[in-house]
This record gives structure tokens, C-alpha cells and sequence, in this order.
């Protein structure tokens, strides 16, 4: 069974507290098939390079400010993927620059939606950075790493297709502009329009004050990229926006 690629929009850590949102992630992964392990990329992790990180167990990350101590005890003691390092190392032979990072643990844009979508922590788990390259690089990047779905590992981009913590937070509509650019990259990735959305930061409205930089949106154009060899649904298992800005907008390949 070739397994989803997925991109979840995990927002803060204190999505733990949003009771709906939790049990909307947890009822999505119900309907998914289980996979041998998962490939994790946040968006807060950024190398020159990608970086593949711990493959042995490593502390959790706590890699935020200002939030009620109970998050920083969180604990997600999955088992680690040692096996899964080697192949993303054999299928980025040749695409792009990799190294290890032995000792780099898992920070809250992975263990956060993994808590939420699979609580019992006992799916193998490996995360990799988000190497600086182009956008059209990170698309082939996780085209390289499609043959991993074929064999049992779920490649799970982390992150937000808007994210602007300079707009300010209010409770009404969303935003134009974000609104827009959200429409902008859903409809991109229904047509599965690699180029466009590897030109996202010049073609798609709103994208300069959705995005001011970009870290968060980037894991979706490598779980695209990694759809890009299958003829496959998308689906859309939760949209809208919170705070006027931030998109909710979840993507399943497959």
C-alpha cells in the first residue's frame, strides 16, 4: 500500500489545549493507513544542507517561549528510525547535500501533531531539516523521496500555509491577503502545478504579507513534491483560519 503524503497545519504548542482541534487531527489519522514509520519535516528546523537528525532517543526540543510549564513537560518516546536515515540518505544521493546530526531531537512541529494524530508514540519517527534551497529545489526534494511511500513511511510536511505573527491576532474574518494566497496554493495544488508553486513568492497574491519569511510554508512543497509520481486524491481534512491570518488548511495526498 503506498502510504499519504500529508502537510498539517500544527500552529502553537498550545494546539494541545484546543480540545476540537485535537480531536480533529485524531479522527483524521484514524482514517489513515498505519505506516511503518514517518518522515517528519518542520518547520523549525533549518539547515544549509538537510540535515537528517537523531537516530538513536535524543530529548525533546522545547523550542518556544512563554507557554504554561505543563508543555514543557511533554514527552514523545517513539522509536527511532535508523533505517530510514539510510534510504533518505541513498535517494538524496545525487539530488541534494545531506548530513547527520546525531543528536538533534525532535522539536514541537513534530512531536506537537504527532501527539495529537498518534498519542501511543510507538510509530518509528525521523525527522530532517529543511535544507536553504530554492523552492523549486525543495518540490524535487520531495519528489526524490517518493519511493519512500511505497514502502510503508508516511512523509508529513509541519508547518502553516500563512503565517504572520507581525499582523496581530482578532477574531473576525481572515484577512484578504491571506485569505487569497490560501485559495492561491490550494487551487495550485489540486492542478499539482509544480511551477507555480515553486514561484509562489512572485505568483500567488498575498504572498509577501502571508509569508514574511517562509519557513513555515516551505514542508508543504516538499510533501507536494513527493505526490508529484502518483496520478492521486487531495483532500482538504481541515481548512479555515484562526486569528484573522493563520490558515488551518491541512493537505492529504493520497
Amino acid at each position: 500500500m503506498t502510504m499519504p503524503a500529508l502537510f498539517i497545519a500544527h500552529g502553537s504548542p498550545m494546539l494541545l489545549a484546543d480540545e476540537p482541534r485535537v480531536a480533529g487531527l485524531a479522527a483524521w489519522a484514524k482514517t489513515l493507513p498505519r505506516p511503518k514509520a514517518v518522515l517528519m519535516i518542520s518547520a523549525h528546523w533549518e539547515e544549509r544542507d538537510l540535515a537528517i537528525g537523531a537516530t538513536t532517543p535524543q530529548p525533546l526540543i522545547y523550542d518556544f517561549y512563554g507557554f504554561p510549564e505543563p508543555l514543557y513537560q511533554l514527552k514523545y518516546p517513539c522509536p527511532p528510525a535508523p533505517e530510514l536515515a539510510g534510504r533518505v540518505e541513498t535517494l538524496l544521493a545525487g539530488v541534494t547535500k545531506t548530513r547527520r546530526d546525531p543528536t538533534r531531537g525532535y522539536d514541537h512541529g513534530t512531536y506537537v501533531p504527532l501527539l495529537c494524530c498518534y498519542p501511543e508514540a510507538d510509530i518509528p519517527v525521523l525527522q530532517i531539516a529543511l535544507p536553504k534551497v530554492p523552492p523549486a529545489e525543495l518540490i524535487r526534494i520531495g519528489e526524490a523521496l517518493a519511493p519512500l511511500r511505497e514502502e510503508g513511511v508516511m512523509i508529513i510536511g509541519s508547518g502553516y500555509i500563512t503565517h504572520n505573527m507581525r499582523a496581530g491576532f482578532h477574531q473576525g474574518p481572515p484577512r484578504a491577503w491571506a485569505a487569497e494566497f490560501d485559495a492561491w496554493i490550494a487551487d495550485a495544488v489540486v492542478r499539482k502545478d509544480a511551477e507555480a508553486l515553486g514561484n509562489f513568492e512572485t505568483a500567488a497574491p498575498g504572498a509577501k504579507e502571508s509569508l514574511p519569511t517562509d519557513e513555515h510554508f516551505l514542508p508543504l512543497l516538499m510533501a507536494f513534491g513527493a505526490s508529484l509520481p502518483y496520478d492521486e486524491p487531495i483532500r482538504f481534512p481541515i481548512d479555515g483560519f484562526e486569528y484573522g491570518s493563520f490558515s488551518r488548511r491541512s493537505v492529504q495526498f493520497g
